[in-house]
């Protein structure tokens, strides 16, 4: 049986990968200095980050891909952190983004990241369209969880 990868799956990846490239350089001009409090924050929130995509990815197991469309024959995990938070992968990278950011006094990286934000949520409200049509019970864990955050009430 041949995978065929979708165009838009392609496409979502490509940039999200180009966003992460993008990450890894720096604009001088673009410094920011943050109060020295904030520095210890941006520790925090790298290690959450970091911490939170490493368990989503090992409760995810094979069932790990980088294109948004669901693998043939995957499950829906909707234990672990996945209980609480629907693309707790996602919320990780954000996180830990965000936590190198300010560690950098970067707000070229704080740029990055909020166009990582806004990719997440296009690649994710195109995820849950076919995570919908391929798992009946996914609207009703829609309803019980948060899209990267758990949701407070």
């Amino acid at each position: 049986m041949e995978l065929r990868i979708p165009i838009k799956d392609i496409i979502f990846v490509f940039l999200q990968f180009a966003l992460f490239v993008a990450f890894a350089f720096e604009v001088g001009a673009m410094r920011i200095y943050f109060p020295d409090v904030l520095f210890w924050i941006g520790v925090g929130m790298l290690i959450l980050g970091a911490l939170t995509t490493l368990i989503a990815v090992l409760q995810l197991n094979v069932h790990l891909s980088p294109f948004p469309s669901p693998l043939p024959g995957s499950r829906l995990i909707m234990k672990g952190v996945y209980k609480h938070i629907r693309h707790p992968i996602y919320t990780g990278i954000l996180m830990a983004f965000f936590g190198f950011a300010i560690i950098a006094d970067s707000g070229y990286k704080l740029i990055i990241t909020l166009l990582l934000f806004v990719l997440f949520n296009l690649k994710t409200l195109y995820e849950e369209k076919q995570l919908m049509e391929m798992f009946p019970d996914y609207s009703k864990y829609k309803q019980r969880s948060g899209r990267f955050f758990p949701k407070l009430w």
